[in-house]
């Protein structure tokens, strides 16, 4: 399972790099809990939370994809997309709580993504264990 440890580790990087930017400007606005009324802060958690939610699932799908020996190539789409969608959409968030391109392409790269992979998932369940 080499290839999604490595889109795992990314992640997990993004999902740190977001959490700093919360952290520092809770620092700044001495906001303990919530977002005080920061709409900035409230953006940059909303970018945190959004990433924490899609990406265990999709990591999890990213695995089962590898495991079921599926070419290494097609692994490495899923992960790129994946990690580019979320971090497309953390950056479009964090810029305006408002549609922006960048969101935008962010959520639909990772909904295809994670759509992609159930799709695969079930064809291999169930065309190529009835072979």
């Amino acid at each position: 399972m080499h290839i999604t440890a490595i889109y795992a580790a990314l992640s997990a990087l993004l999902i740190v790099a977001l959490s700093f930017r919360v952290i520092r400007l809770r620092l700044s606005t001495r906001t303990g809990i919530g977002d005080g009324g920061h709409q900035d802060l409230a953006r940059r958690i909303r970018a945190h939370a959004n990433a924490v939610e899609y990406l265990p699932l999709a990591l999890l799908l990213l695995l089962l994809v590898e495991w079921n020996q599926t070419l290494p190539l097609i692994v490495h789409g899923f992960g790129i997309v994946l990690v580019l969608g979320r971090l497309l959409h953390a950056v479009g968030l964090s810029r305006s709580a408002g549609a922006s391109p960048a969101r935008f392409i962010g959520m639909l790269l990772t909904l295809l993504c994670l759509l992609g992979m159930a799709a695969l998932l079930l064809w291999q369940a169930v065309v190529l264990t009835s072979v």
